[in-house]
């Protein structure tokens, strides 16, 4: 019930599918042989599941993609990011979260597939046949996301130095040998600089100084019920229309405390 709350709270009007069975990541740290793995950027995007006909969020909400942005697409599933750029999230969620299409929008977005889901063999293998679908496709919109190999730990904490330098997120690292599977799952590794969650809103603090009669911070929850403030990343626009409580936010952070608080907690987006 909560998940369909949320659904019809940030996007109301959109057709249920039902939620997609998808591969969800682990926290990297350490103790593995980098070589083993595929690394990718982390795409800071909207994840979407092609089910062969149509794109679906991981909440199970039927994306309005255009016909003539899906034309082409394989007759099967696929697994991705719909993605604009670096930095370009609230774009790119405000693009394809829409009831209606607004095809200037969506000219703008493209699908990165990373993943053939249900396909068989191992990872890499399946890149394979990924890539020769996307190659055959022929769509200016349907893409494949990047991937390397990177020779140790030394190596990966350079690139993620680079890809965050140059305003991306971070990395994602995939277990060469590992057959499709779903879930949360070690064989998919999430690499950054920093760590994000997501907390409930349960109040406004009001805002001091150049922030009086604005948002000064939101007090928020975890599941575990550990309460604490967020009083950093948010815009003016955010600050004057801060997140509704109930809601549920993304943060990052840098650890935790020795009370278990998210030390240096800062916003980064309503979860849509």
């Amino acid at each position: 019930m909560k998940t369909l709350f949320f659904c019809l709270l940030f996007w109301p009007g959109l057709l249920m599918a039902g939620e997609p069975e998808l591969l969800l990541a682990q926290t990297y740290e350490g103790g593995i042989r980098v070589s083993d793995y595929w690394a990718s950027e982390k795409l800071d995007g909207v994840r979407a599941y092609w089910d062969g006909r149509q794109l679906i969020s991981r909440q199970g909400n039927v994306f309005d993609a255009p016909a003539w942005f899906t034309a082409g697409f394989p007759r099967q599933a696929l697994d991705g990011e719909l993605w604009i750029g670096r930095g370009q999230f609230e774009v790119v969620a405000s693009a394809v979260q829409k009831q209606q299409a607004v095809d200037s929008e969506w000219r703008r977005v493209g699908y990165w597939v990373f993943e053939l889901p249900h396909g068989e063999g191992s990872f890499s293998e399946r890149l394979l046949r990924l890539q020769a679908l996307v190659d055959n496709a022929g769509s200016p919109y349907l893409h494949r996301v990047e991937q390397f190999t990177l020779a140790d730990n030394a190596a990966l904490q350079q690139k993620l130095e680079a890809v965050v330098k140059a305003g991306g997120e971070g990395l994602m690292l995939h277990l060469k040998s590992a057959p499709y599977t779903t879930g949360r799952s070690d064989v998919l590794l999430k690499v950054k600089q920093w760590q994000d969650a997501e907390a409930k809103v349960i109040a406004h603090l009001p805002g001091k100084g150049k922030y009086r009669g604005m948002l000064g911070a939101l007090l928020v929850e975890l599941p575990d019920g550990t309460q604490f403030k967020i009083g950093s990343g948010f815009s003016d626009v955010q600050r004057a229309n801060p997140p509704p409580v109930g809601s549920i936010i993304t943060y990052k952070y840098y650890g935790l405390t020795a009370n278990g608080i998210p030390r240096f907690a800062s916003f980064m987006r309503i979860r849509h």
